[in-house]
């Protein structure tokens, strides 16, 4: 049975290396759950010591825990189809070529620069992406963006009559039993990250677009402690879960619905990251997942060592899970 004692030893080096102020993880092994809370919530003003209760801001761990499960539950539920043009539900987008199916694959093209957007409001924010164009990328490249799930968090909105964050509380969050995680953060309780405009961030969103987005942004914005995102990831290993677990697209690398499929699209492993130092890896076939929560943007958010050492951890995860 795999205990991830070599992967759990390359997470502490993160913060033994100084690469990270601490790390809250854990490892769920079938029915069995572990987890190590290590080093510091903060560095800056002061160093104040991890006690494992904290919220962290999720970044884009938002995606797969609140938009992506509240889509797949309409499309259980025949409100929308995988392969409805979005100009049906936002006419103000006008290519109609493009599906739900490719905004929650990232295979949609939308991709582009807009001038002054940290000055526009949410209004004028939402109406300037609903203007972007279509690239050429367009279901041939699977192309990370923040768009695609802000445009499916528009799309919630219209069935459900509130801001998609709303939704995302009622209808995912509450009902799977995740107590902590919130959209409205005690600052008192959160990791802070890094500092804008001469103010430390804690209890509010990193992201640029979820702070001028507010409650109508799907793509960021969620705050949960380490407990909940395992809760998560216990239910992500349960059968009806299943059907995730292979590439969606015709492309390699491919994509899941809302998730990064490794090995090379061989479906076994869904794969999800955060900009705050955030990742989610869930392992179908052997019954294991993997939660880190690092804070690596914290006090500065430069941090590229950071970003080659989780391929290093994700690949020791996947090593020790298939040698269970």
């Amino acid at each position: 049975m795999a205990n991830f004692e070599e992967t759990k030893a390359q997470i502490i080096d993160l913060v033994n290396k100084r690469i990270v102020p601490g790390a809250s993880f854990g490892f769920i092994n079938s029915a069995q759950t572990q987890k190590f809370i290590y080093g510091n919530k903060e560095w800056v003003p002061e160093i104040k010591p991890l006690k494992g209760d904290e919220l962290h801001d999720l970044a884009s761990l938002t995606k797969v825990m609140g938009t992506v499960p509240l889509i797949l539950k309409m499309l259980d539920e025949k409100l929308i189809g995988l392969h409805d043009p979005i100009n049906k539900y936002l006419p103000e987008f006008s290519d109609k070529r493009v599906e739900l199916f490719h905004l929650i694959t990232h295979t949609s093209g939308i991709h582009g620069f807009i001038p002054n957007r940290d000055a526009l409001n949410t209004d004028e924010l939402i109406q300037a992406l609903l203007k972007l164009p279509v690239t050429d990328t367009f279901n041939k490249k699977v192309v990370y963006t923040d768009t695609g799930l802000i445009f499916l968090g528009l799309v919630i909105e219209k069935f459900y009559q509130m801001p998609v964050q709303d939704a995302i509380m009622k209808y995912i969050i509450e009902p799977e039993g995740l107590k902590d995680a919130t959209f409205e953060p005690d600052a008192k309780r959160c990791v802070p990250t890094y500092e804008v405009a001469g103010q430390m961030l804690q209890g509010i969103a990193n992201d640029p677009k979820a702070r001028q987005l507010g409650k109508h942004c799907g793509s960021a914005g969620m705050f949960a402690t380490l407990d909940d995102v395992m809760k998560f990831a216990q239910n992500m290993l349960k059968p009806d879960k299943k059907f995730l677990y292979h590439n969606f697209t015709n492309l390699n690398p491919g994509r899941s619905l809302g998730w990064d499929v490794k090995p090379d699209g061989s479906g076994h492993v869904l794969f999800h990251t955060g900009y705050t130092g955030e990742f989610l890896a869930i392992d179908y076939k052997h019954q294991t997942a993997m939660v880190v929560m690092t804070n690596r943007v914290h006090p500065i958010q430069t941090n590229q060592l950071f970003l080659e050492r989780r391929e290093t951890i994700l690949q020791s995860f996947l090593d020790e899970s298939c040698d269970k």
